[in-house]
């Protein structure tokens, strides 16, 4: 079983993804976002090279991606033949001169209507490869962590005096299901936005007995009054991939080559005034990812909540601050991909049948939150959240089985540590209950 690191189900994921604008403006790929008054003051570098790691911590990388030639070829042999969506992202590298940005790549690979992963009839959710799934989330692991997470947005929808919850990327409806089991009455209204019309049919028969409280989107609204979660959603929103070599710098995307064994897809590098928001100390190669937008998702978000009477949000994803991202040891980037519970490094294969992810900076985030002036509440590992917010308690009065799969949201080694929370509210005049202990909002 291959718990995943990401989902997420919606084409684009740009500023006007959802409707509302035109793409990723040239700001969002050049600057960081600037500081903002509020909870969260980002500290200085000295500050997060001294407590980032500690002596004999080293960053292991947690997987390769290929070599760092200025082109490569993936596959030699190809084991099948060309996909309607392979040849459509071919057509898309020849219009765009040859040369296609990584994160164009990777949104049509995943959100191609009909023909990207979340888009196409693929079962991707799943306990087990003989399903015919990819991975399992945290829903499915256990319906502790639904039951448990529905404690933090009880509250924030007390505080925030509002009774609609928002799901970004709901994939099979089961968090969704978890929620309006816990919260029953507090909530009037659930939305869930996708875009994914085989993983909405799924969610629709999950939550059928909630027929008359759900209600599906399409597009972004003009306001958004409530709490939003999303559970590894900002995953997979696509990334631009920066490639140092002997001290230049490069972006790096994907063009098609011609071998004896038919058209594929290669990499190649090109010099970019692209940079990641942190000097890479040392002169050796080193590959990683920007990701604009995942922050302009979140200064959307921003805007929406500020339009109406506001609210709260909360995203669990996989990933690290900043000083830990960009630390020089982490030289391969965060990339990867899962297909039938295996994970490998290589998304130019198999384009179309598998997940490709890359971990999330949440300095990135929160700066981009801040910068929409929205408050941070706080940020914590997975297992201080859940932990903050009753689940001990609720897996003492489970059966042995279910603390069993429950103990894998909070295992250091597993769910835990690598898993983190971040919250975001249009007001800080409260505390959130997640982040009572172990708040790490000052390595952010």
């Amino acid at each position: 079983m291959v718990v995943r690191p990401g989902l997420w189900g919606h084409p684009g994921l740009d500023p006007g993804f959802m409707g509302g604008g035109s793409g990723v403006p040239d700001s969002t790929r050049q600057h960081r976002p600037s500081r903002s008054a509020g909870r969260f003051v980002r500290p200085d570098a000295n500050y997060r090279r001294s407590h980032t790691f500690g002596p004999g911590r080293p960053v292991k990388p947690l997987h390769t991606f290929g070599d760092n030639h200025r082109v490569t070829t993936p596959n030699a042999n190809p084991s099948f033949a060309p996909s309607e969506l392979t040849q459509r992202i071919h057509q898309a590298i020849a219009q765009a001169g040859g040369w296609l940005g990584f994160d164009r790549f990777m949104a049509m690979a995943l959100y191609e209507p009909g023909l990207g992963y979340y888009t196409n009839d693929l079962q991707k959710f799943g306990a087990m490869p003989a399903s015919g799934s990819d991975f399992v989330t945290a829903p499915g692991m256990s319906p502790l962590f639904g039951q448990t997470l529905a404690v933090q947005v009880q509250q924030a929808l007390e505080v925030t005096g509002t009774d609609e919850v928002w799901e970004f990327g709901a994939g099979t409806g089961a968090l969704a299901l978890q929620l309006l089991d816990s919260l029953g009455d507090a909530v009037r209204r659930y939305t869930i936005i996708d875009l994914s019309g085989t993983l909405r049919a799924r969610q629709a028969e999950t939550l059928r007995k909630y027929a008359g409280k759900v209600r599906w989107l399409e597009a972004w609204p003009d306001a958004i009054e409530g709490v939003v979660v999303g559970n590894e959603v900002l995953d997979a929103m696509p990334v631009q991939l920066l490639q140092r070599t002997q001290g230049v710098w490069h972006e790096r995307g994907v063009v098609t080559v011609v071998g004896m064994e038919g058209v594929d897809f290669a990499w190649q590098d090109r010099p970019t005034d692209l940079r990641p928001p942190l000097e890479i100390e040392g002169a050796h190669d080193y590959l990683t990812e920007i990701h604009p937008q995942a922050e302009a998702f979140v200064a959307s978000l921003a805007e929406r909540l500020k339009a109406g009477r506001g609210g709260a949000a909360f995203f669990l994803d996989y990933g690290f601050p900043e000083g830990e991202y960009f630390h020089p040891q982490r030289h391969m980037g965060t990339v990867m991909c899962h297909q039938l519970h295996q994970a490998d490094d290589n998304p130019l294969l198999s384009v179309g049948q598998k997940d490709i992810t890359a971990h999330v900076n949440f300095t990135g985030v929160a700066l981009a939150a801040q910068n929409a002036e929205l408050e941070v509440l706080g940020y914590a590992s997975q297992a201080w959240f859940l932990l903050n917010l009753g689940l001990a308690d609720r897996m003492a009065a489970a059966t042995l089985a279910e603390r069993s799969q429950a103990q894998r949201l909070v295992n250091e080694h597993e769910m835990g540590e690598l898993f983190k929370v971040i919250g975001f509210a249009t007001s800080a005049d409260w505390s959130a209950q997640g982040f009572a202990r172990g708040d790490r909002s000052h390595r952010l």
